[in-house]
């Protein structure tokens, strides 16, 4: 296991920034997720931790020692990436040990630390087999377990389940978990999908256009985003986004009134609220919209459709702005109406300034 440190780092392809001054400690023993949407830099920054890209500027630490410019095979690390990169004519067995192979290692060594790592995974049976006998999940365990034989200090995982099938990435996502549990090494795990970040992740780093937008713990995240890109990037649904004025503020609540382009007004406790902002953005998670029964403070709703799972309903429609908004119920079905009112739980609200700020009261 290892700390991870990266100071003011930065990388810049040409006149193209492509990160900008990352700051992050990363814990000896954590799963950290590295997630945002695609050209965001996460996978570049997980490339410089492991040696691939050499940094612009800023220092990179493993065990509080400076690691720029260190060969990646002194490192420290080892590296699971989105292709399996097998050799097709090896066996399982050949795949696994081929590194240690290369790097000098005995038979007998490389033989046990193989079988070890085979049990970890639940490969011994597939030891003699070739990748073309074996199935998308195989590999993929295969691939890790060729990382695990370098006992390094730090695993890093560049989108690895991409190529898996729905089902086999949730099968996956469990044995991830199961094995860092059981190794108890420092993990870095790349992926564009914030439902893998929310269930593997101790911590998340959401990041944006090179710039971390926020780091912390998974439901940290959801229920207290930073920002609006944060709010709307974590949670599937994504979170609600109802465009609002002030009409009123005082030292201890604000008044909101044409909310999404009605005539509702909504009165919130808020202590301390910036009586220049004029204007806002009120974030609100499907599970804390409902379908109306009439009261005053409801907003009207024109329903384009609605997902019946079972266990669950999404009504998706529009509000009288044109904004799209997913309500979430979990006890009652969609009736088919059309039309109808909206309802918000102020428990749930989240305000955001015209430039996606959070808007936080003192002491919050």
């Amino acid at each position: 296991m290892a700390d991870l440190e990266i100071k003011s780092v930065s990388k810049s392809f040409g006149s193209v920034e492509v990160l900008k001054d990352i700051n992050l400690k990363i814990n000896s023993g954590e799963f950290v997720v590295f997630v945002g949407p695609s050209g965001c830099g996460k996978s570049t920054l997980l490339r410089m931790i492991t040696g691939l890209e050499a940094e612009t500027s800023g220092d990179i630490l493993i065990d509080g020692k400076r690691v720029n410019g260190v060969d990646p095979a002194r490192r420290g690390t080892a590296m699971v990436f989105q292709s399996y990169a097998l050799y097709p004519h090896m066996t399982v067995a050949e795949n696994m040990g081929f590194g240690l192979k290369m790097a000098g290692e005995t038979k007998a060594a490389i033989r046990d630390k193989v079988e070890q790592a085979a049990a970890t995974l639940r490969l011994e049976k597939l030891l003699e087999r070739r990748p073309g006998q074996l199935s998308g999940g195989q590999k993929q365990r295969v691939a890790i377990g060729r990382a695990i034989v370098r006992n390094p200090k730090v695993f890093l995982f560049d989108e690895p389940l991409s190529n898996l099938d729905a089902e086999l990435r949730v099968q996956m996502r469990a044995e991830l978990i199961e094995l860092h549990r059981r190794l108890g090494t420092t993990m870095i795990f790349v992926t564009h999908d914030q439902v893998e970040a929310m269930t593997l992740a101790d911590r998340i780093v959401v990041m944006n256009a090179g710039v971390v937008q926020q780091y912390g713990r998974p439901l940290d995240l959801y229920d207290d985003p930073d920002n609006r890109f944060v709010g709307g990037f974590i949670g599937s649904p994504k979170m609600n986004f109802l465009e609002a004025s002030v009409a009123e503020a005082t030292p201890d609540h604000v008044v909101l009134d044409k909310i999404a382009g009605s005539d509702r007004s909504l009165r919130l406790p808020f202590s301390g609220f910036d009586r220049s902002i004029k204007q806002v953005a009120i974030g609100i998670r499907p599970e804390h919209v409902s379908l109306g029964a009439g009261a005053a403070d409801e907003i009207p709703l024109a329903v384009s459709f609605a997902e019946e799972l079972g266990d669950v309903t999404y009504v998706h429609g529009k509000l009288p702005a044109g904004s799209p908004v997913t309500i979430r119920s979990d006890k009652t079905r969609y009736g088919g109406k059309e039309s109808g009112n909206m309802a918000l739980d102020p428990s749930g609200i989240r305000l955001f300034d015209p430039d996606g700020r959070r808007l936080r009261g003192n002491g919050s």
